[in-house]
């Protein structure tokens, strides 16, 4: 074939072409609109307008973040309608945001914060225009219903960079009767448009920092590696994890670096897409229900695990699946986040945990998990939707010992 080199007598093709593609059928969906850049908030106000003329508007835990979007929302619009998340959405909140929208008579939402407050928008946008209750439509513990009917316009602005749920077709809630966290899950709710500008990130506390950076750096290698991983994905991950190794640290010791928070805030917008079209893994599928048992901040769960994870998932290849893709591609992995050409799979487990050491992310006992919970937490991991997305299945004994060495 024109324009392809054969391979070098008595040698190979490079890792990159002879590496197989894990998932030859594939769909990729994403927001309907993303505008990326510093100062592309003056932007939004005509854009929300052009969406709908009474607004939703739905601000996370700090208010100085969002001070600015409200007030130049409020002065071109209808009305606005301001619903406040502080912590990690749960079912009830939701409910609580379903009606107060419908009472308003909103015609669009726009969510400004992190991860919790998107969520939550983007679940109040959905179940405002469906009738029934979340429990209807949620996942694992819920009926699992589709919706019906389409969400209300969502607008989404991320003020950190971490989940990537700019970009994603889920929102995921907390159930606290069931004592786990699920996903209200629909392509309709893609938002309309996903604004990310970095300079909202600008100032964020180092802890915060490296939990949500920690959190897009999981998100872009799970995702590399899943059974579901696809070319567009493939070409997300390998950008992004680069990026955010090389901002992370930088952003957590200048919170003021500019360079660095697009950076994050660039990869955080890839691991939203990458995950939402080629899944997650085992660290996901443990952080659900950690996340409903404990008040543990969702980026710092996932920290704690990774490199535990990464372990496993390597043992249990090179034992199970030596000629498994996702090998090689953990090779690939570690060589990105060492930026040494010669590094081997085993590195990229290393290379992570050292990365926590130096962001001071704690370990899972620091949030309360308790060895005598592990048993309870492994068989509620095993359901979580994200495993699907693991290179292979792990076992019992495989989950609960990388669990315990994340405590």
């Amino acid at each position: 074939m024109s324009g392809v080199k054969p391979a070098p007598p008595g040698g190979s093709l490079p890792e990159r072409i002879r590496t197989p593609v894990l998932s030859a059928r594939f769909e990729f969906a994403t927001a309907q609109r993303i505008l990326f850049g510093a100062g592309t908030r003056a932007d939004l106000p005509a854009l929300v307008a052009a969406l709908g003329r009474r607004v939703f508007f739905v601000g996370g835990s700090n208010p100085r973040r969002q001070a600015e979007v409200l007030t130049a929302l409020e002065s071109v619009v209808e009305a606005v309608e301001v619903f406040g998340v502080t912590g990690e959405p749960t079912v009830a909140l939701v409910e609580a945001g379903v009606r107060q929208a419908r009472a308003a008579g909103s015609t669009v939402v726009v969510a400004v914060g992190g991860g919790s407050a998107i969520d939550a928008a983007k679940a109040i946008a959905a179940l405002a225009t469906n009738p029934g209750e979340a429990l209807d439509y949620l996942e694992v513990v819920g009926r699992g219903r589709a919706l019906s009917t389409d969400p209300l316009p969502f607008v989404a602005v991320p003020t950190t960079a971490g989940t990537g749920a700019e970009v994603t077709r889920n929102a995921v809630l907390s159930v606290p009767a069931s004592r786990v966290k699920v996903s209200l899950r629909s392509a309709a709710m893609l938002p309309r448009l996903a604004l990310v500008d970095p300079e909202l990130a600008l100032g964020l506390p180092a802890a915060e920092t490296a939990a949500t950076g920690l959190d897009a750096l999981t998100q872009l290698i799970e995702p590399y590696l899943s059974c579901r991983a696809n070319p567009v994905t493939d070409a997300l991950c390998r950008d992004g994890i680069r990026r955010v190794a090389r901002a992370l640290p930088r952003a957590v010791r200048e919170p003021g670096d500019l360079a660095a928070r697009s950076d994050l805030a660039l990869g955080a917008l890839y691991s939203g897409m990458a995950l939402a079209n080629a899944g997650l893994g085992a660290v996901h599928g443990f952080a659900a229900p950690i996340g409903g048992l404990y008040p543990a901040p969702h980026g710092a769960v996932c920290a704690a695990l990774l490199a535990p994870v990464l372990r496993a998932n390597l043992a249990a290849l090179r034992a199970r699946a030596p000629q498994h893709p996702a090998l090689g591609r953990m090779a690939e992995v570690a060589r990105w986040l060492t930026g040494d050409p010669a590094a081997g799979a085993d590195e990229a487990a290393v290379c992570c945990a050292a990365l926590c050491r130096s962001l001071a992310i704690p370990p899972l006992g620091a949030w309360g998990v308790r060895a005598a919970d592990v048993a309870l937490i492994v068989e509620k991991a095993a359901a979580a939707s994200s495993m699907k997305g693991n290179p292979l299945p792990l076992t019992v004994a495989e989950l609960t010992s990388a669990l315990e060495a994340a405590l």
